[in-house]
C-alpha cells in the first residue's frame, strides 16, 4: 500500500549530530544560526511513505533517543518548534555493525533496537556468497560485462577474493573495468 508514496533515504553516517537531527525531523525558522526559513525533515517528506536509515549503527546516543521517541509517538518536533507533527511512515534501517555487540558496549540502545528490529534480513558478507558476485557484476554494469568476458584465471581470483569492501568493492571494480574498457 506505500507503493508510488515517498522514498527517502538518509545516510545516517555522513552527517554531523545537527545536521542529521535537523535533517531528520526537520527545523523550525530561527531554531539556529542561519535557519532563515523552516525546514521539513525527512520523516515529514516520508509521510505515506517509507524512509531507510542507513548506517543507523552510526548515530549518537542524543539522536538514538530523539528517533526512539519519533517511532514511539508516531510524530516529530521540528527542531527549535514546539508542534507535532503526525506522521506514518514504514522505517528500513541498515547498517554493517552487529547493533546487539554495541548494545552491549553500550553504544547503541536496546529500547531502540527492539522498536526498529520488527523484521531482520541478514545478508551474508559477499565474500559468503560468491555465486552472487557474476550476476551482480552483470546488474552494476547494466549487462555491459558478463562473466564470459573474463579469463579463467581472472574469474578464479574474484570469486577467491576476500572482499573487505563487500558490494561498493564490487561496484568499484566494475566502475574500474568499464572506465577501462572504454
Amino acid at each position: 500500500r506505500r507503493a508510488g508514496r515517498p522514498f527517502i533515504r538518509v545516510n545516517c553516517s555522513a552527517l554531523a549530530e545537527s545536521l542529521l537531527e535537523s535533517e531528520l525531523f526537520g527545523h523550525a525558522k530561527g531554531a539556529f544560526t542561519g535557519a532563515d526559513r523552516e525546514s521539513v525533515g525527512r520523516f515529514e517528506a516520508a509521510h505515506g511513505g517509507t524512509i531507510l536509515l542507513d548506517e543507523i549503527g552510526d548515530i549518537s546516543p542524543l539522536i538514538q533517543l530523539k528517533l526512539l521517541r519519533v517511532l514511539e509517538e508516531k510524530e516529530v518536533m521540528r527542531v527549535g518548534d514546539t508542534k507535532v507533527t503526525p506522521i506514518d511512515v514504514r522505517v528500513i534501517a541498515a547498517t554493517n555493525k552487529d547493533l546487539r555487540e554495541l548494545i552491549r558496549q553500550g553504544q547503541f540502545r536496546s529500547d531502540l533496537y527492539f522498536r526498529i528490529n520488527v523484521f531482520q534480513l541478514m545478508l551474508p558478507p559477499l565474500r559468503e556468497r560468491t555465486e552472487s558476485i557474476f550476476p551482480l557484476i552483470g546488474s552494476f554494469s547494466k549487462g555491459k560485462i558478463a562473466r564470459e568476458s573474463f579469463t579463467e584465471n581472472a574469474i578464479h581470483i574474484i570469486e577467491t577474493y576476500d572482499w573487505p569492501g563487500n558490494l561498493r568493492e564490487l561496484r568499484n571494480m566494475v566502475d574500474y573495468i568499464s572506465i577501462m574498457r572504454s
